[in-house]
């Protein structure tokens, strides 16, 4: 019996992986209009000196908490492209517009997930995925 071979993961603490994340971050931010301020808070409440530098776009390992942040922010970005395939532009509005369902409970999804906890971004990328079947 021969060993399977292992798997190995997607190198996301390199340099080069957190400059791709940012770009990715930094042009979804954009898309949905999110305020400097909104996008520290959704990068886990970085200060300003480290978002300007992240602005620059370098090539730095980030931290686990921040890769783990944006790849929610992937995962939202992704269910919403698919369940608005028909109108990409709904895609974007859609984060801003209130939401009676649980976990947002009349507010938006983006000020649910200003709350500033990995969690809020984990449960709206859950919902999404669950409303996508």
């Amino acid at each position: 019996m021969t060993a399977s071979p292992v798997q190995e993961r997607p190198a996301t603490q390199t340099p080069e992986a957190g400059r791709v994340a940012l770009k990715f971050f930094f042009n979804i931010m954009q898309a949905w209009g999110c305020s400097a301020a909104e996008q520290r808070n959704l990068l886990g409440g970085i200060g300003a000196t480290t978002y300007h530098k992240y602005r620059k776009l370098p090539e730095v390992r980030l931290p686990r908490d921040t890769m783990e942040r944006i790849s929610y922010l992937m995962g939202i970005h992704k269910a919403l492209r698919i369940l608005f395939s028909n109108s990409p532009e709904k895609s974007y509005e859609w984060v801003h517009k209130p939401n009676a369902a649980a976990p947002f409970n009349g507010r938006s999804a983006l000020a649910y997930m200003l709350q500033g906890r990995v969690v809020d971004l984990a449960d709206t990328r859950r919902y999404l995925d669950a409303v996508r079947g």
